[in-house]
C-alpha cells in the first residue's frame, strides 16, 4: 500500500471533486439527486485546518485519495447529543481493512485533543468495528436515510 498521509483539505484542495463524487455515491439518498445534501457545499464548509468543521484526507505516495473523515458539530444522531461528531469517515472502495479507516479516526482524535475537546460522537454502521477497536462506547440508537445505526461516544480525550 505504500506510504499514508493524512493532510488536511484546506492543503489539498484537488481532492474536492474526488470526495464529493465518492459523497454522492456512499451516501445517496442524501447527496444524490433526488437528495437534500450538496456533497461540495458540505466539502467546502470543512476546509479549515484549525477550527470546526474540519476534514481530513489521507493520501498515498503520489497524493492519490484514499479516504477521508470530518470532524463537524453535527451528524445524523445530533438529536440524541450536542457533539461535536467525527462524521463523513469514508475509505476508498478498494483499501478496505488496510488501516485507512484506523488511521483517519485516530487523526480526528487527535485533531479533537488538540481543539481542547473532552469528548466525540460518532454516527456508525460499517465503521463501527473501527470504533469500537478504539474504546469508542455505543450510547444509543438513531435512524439515518439508509436504516438504523449506532450512535458511539469517545470521552476522556483530555486525560
Amino acid at each position: 500500500m505504500g506510504n499514508m498521509r493524512i493532510i488536511h483539505l484546506v492543503d489539498m484542495p484537488e481532492a474536492l471533486p474526488t470526495l464529493a463524487e465518492w459523497f454522492v455515491s456512499e451516501w445517496e439518498p442524501w447527496y444524490g439527486p433526488a437528495g437534500e445534501g450538496d456533497a461540495l457545499a458540505d466539502l467546502a464548509a470543512c476546509r479549515s485546518g484549525v477550527a470546526i468543521p474540519l476534514c481530513l484526507v489521507a493520501i498515498d505516495d503520489g497524493d492519490q485519495v484514499m479516504g477521508t473523515a470530518s470532524l463537524k458539530s453535527e451528524s445524523v444522531g445530533s438529536e440524541h447529543y450536542l457533539g461535536p461528531w467525527l462524521a463523513a469517515l469514508l475509505v476508498k472502495a478498494e483499501l478496505p481493512g488496510k488501516g485507512v479507516g484506523s488511521a483517519l479516526v485516530a487523526a480526528i482524535e487527535n485533531e479533537a485533543r488538540r481543539l481542547g475537546l473532552s469528548e466525540i460522537f460518532c454516527s456508525a454502521d460499517a465503521s463501527a468495528g473501527i470504533l469500537e477497536r478504539r474504546g469508542w462506547q455505543s450510547v444509543a440508537k438513531t435512524e439515518s436515510l439508509r436504516g438504523p445505526i449506532s450512535v458511539y461516544r469517545l470521552g476522556g480525550l483530555l486525560k
